[in-house]
């Protein structure tokens, strides 16, 4: 049977109303008094019941993370990175519900009565109709992931352009001239953003941007695995290849070892993100480390402050990047 707050009453010889009150924080309780009922629902393992706590005090206990998609164009590292990140901050507080958009048929299941605020890690500007209807709805939403001019939404961004940047300067420093990219899931602003990235770089050292050195890719493995393979049977294939995630530039290397070809010995790749397996795979995968983690915190962080305080301020937090160099870039002399 599961201890209930007429329990911790019973053992701390006070009433139930102050019980509720002291495990809410409630600023009219006693400190000692607080003190001695919290070390009581400890001891008992007391689990709130958030169905009857939102009866009492109108609220849902639950807090939504939706996600642009969860199954085409979010890659699993990703994925799991930001449920981490934002289940260690509501961990204890609210129920998380995790959805992706173009699950949802319509917007009536978002409901002030379904969540007390949202998380949103949105990928493109299909997504919009979404957030205007959350804001309509006055949910509190925090947008992470995608830059979006509101001046009323808590934003919090990488710095995706710059990652992509930097790790495509590092290629040009280490002496390589024939630099390819595979790019991500069309439509995606991270896309854009790194592509951006990798012009940019190139313009910049006076670089030859060419068109055949773009090969879509949609963020999966397999679709790094064929844009390598394109590259491969091209007359002069790259000698480096700036790959938009991971998980690509994983398909890349398996394409290019398949093929005879080593990393780095005959090409370079780069990676961006960061995730778990970089370590793992041979050689060790260079990278740009997007902070997913980080930003997701940061995110429940600020959704917490909101819920708490009722502030609305809109607010764009960047989260810098790190070009983390490891095995896969070759230097050749100049």
């Amino acid at each position: 049977m599961s201890i209930t707050i007429k329990d911790i009453a019973k053992m701390a010889n006070v009433s139930h109303t102050t019980v509720s009150r002291a495990l809410n924080n409630s600023p009219f309780i006693n400190e000692d008094t607080k003190r001695r009922i919290v070390e009581i629902a400890n001891e008992l393992n007391y689990v709130p019941n958030y169905n009857a706590k939102s009866l009492v005090l109108n609220k849902s206990y639950n807090i939504g993370l939706f996600f642009s998609t969860i199954h085409n164009g979010t890659s699993s590292s990703f994925f799991h990175e930001v449920i981490d990140g934002v289940s260690s901050v509501i961990r204890g507080n609210y129920n998380l519900v995790i959805r992706g958009i173009d699950d949802c048929k319509d917007f009536n299941y978002v409901s002030k009565k379904r969540f007390d605020g949202i998380i949103l890690v949105s990928q493109s500007e299909s997504d919009n109709p979404f957030i205007y209807d959350t804001i309509n709805k006055e949910i509190p939403l925090i947008v992470l992931n995608r830059e979006i001019e509101a001046h009323n939404i808590v934003n919090i961004v990488s710095s995706e352009k710059e990652g992509a940047y930097e790790a495509t300067n590092f290629l040009i420093k280490s002496g390589h001239k024939e630099i390819a990219i595979i790019e991500g899931k069309i439509g995606f602003k991270s896309s854009i953003d790194r592509k951006d990235g990798f012009i940019n770089a190139l313009i910049d050292n006076k670089m030859q941007i060419k068109n055949e050195y773009f090969i879509d890719g949609n963020y999966d493995v397999e679709s790094g695995f064929s844009a390598m393979e394109k590259l491969l049977n091209l007359p002069k294939v790259p000698t480096a290849v700036f790959c938009s995630n991971d998980d690509m530039a994983v398909g890349a290397m398996k394409a290019i070892q398949k093929s005879g070809f080593s990393v780095p010995n005959d090409i370079s790749i780069i990676g961006f993100d960061d995730s778990i397996f970089c370590n793992y795979v041979t050689p060790a995968l260079t990278t740009v480390r997007k902070l997913s983690r980080k930003i997701s915190i940061v995110g429940g962080q600020k959704l917490l402050e909101i819920l708490d305080h009722s502030d609305t301020n809109g607010e764009k937090i960047y989260i810098d990047t790190e070009l983390i160099i490891r095995d896969s870039v070759s230097k050749l002399a100049k």
